[in-house]
């Protein structure tokens, strides 16, 4: 599903071409950059300006806070991601999904990303808003795969593929947030298998059916 679109008056949410593309691509690297090296806490719209090579007018009349710059780079995080693989069968779009977190997460440039924006979530509503519009955005993308097993019969009618795609990714996180452990592709599996269980035993039925 095609992400949302958003409303052009929110600040660094305008979708142009030619140098102005070029301006938003470089101001959102740099972004990360910074995220990556202070987190959220350590963001500075002048700093920010100084790493892209743009000017600081620029930045702040386009953006206007860190808050909504954040919010301007998780967008585009969610319109780069990969699309959902078509394998035919709920295991396999499960492991592609589950595996898919994996790499994003265990990336040393972008697990950290995550972790920073994670932490200020935390803190700063716009932030959360934000994040959660992310991830509203890759379940929607994932979602039509839960549809498509209940449609040939793999799954409950009433099952809920929002439940499941999240029961995928959920373990993955915990394991990055929590834990020392590895978060390699054994991990992207099991946590794939146990939604897939969980969800065949009716596990994620919705509740109003």
């Amino acid at each position: 599903m095609a992400p949302e679109p958003v409303e052009p008056s929110t600040p660094g949410t305008v979708r142009p071409g030619g140098r102005t593309a070029r301006v938003r691509a470089a101001v959102l690297r740099a972004a990360e950059d910074a995220l990556v090296e202070h987190g959220f806490g350590g963001l500075d719209l002048g700093d920010i300006a100084q790493r892209a090579e743009v000017g600081r007018t620029t930045v702040y009349r386009r953006w206007g806070s860190t808050t909504a710059l954040v919010a301007d780079l998780l967008t585009d995080m969610a319109e780069q991601s990969l699309p959902r693989t078509h394998s035919g069968t709920l295991a396999e779009d499960l492991r592609a999904n589950a595996r898919l977190v994996q790499r994003t997460l265990a990336d040393p440039r972008q697990g950290a990303l995550f972790r920073a924006v994670i932490a200020a979530a935390d803190g700063d509503p716009g932030t959360a808003e934000a994040l959660r519009l992310f991830y509203r955005r890759r379940v929607e993308e994932w979602a039509p795969c839960v549809t498509e097993a209940v449609e040939r019969g793999e799954l409950p009618p009433d099952t809920d593929p929002s439940e499941v795609i999240r029961a995928v990714s959920a373990p993955l996180y915990y394991r990055m947030l929590t834990t020392a452990e590895p978060l390699d592709e054994p991990a992207a599996d099991r946590a794939a298998t146990a939604a897939e269980a969980a969800a065949r035993a009716g596990a994620y039925r919705r509740q109003d059916a």
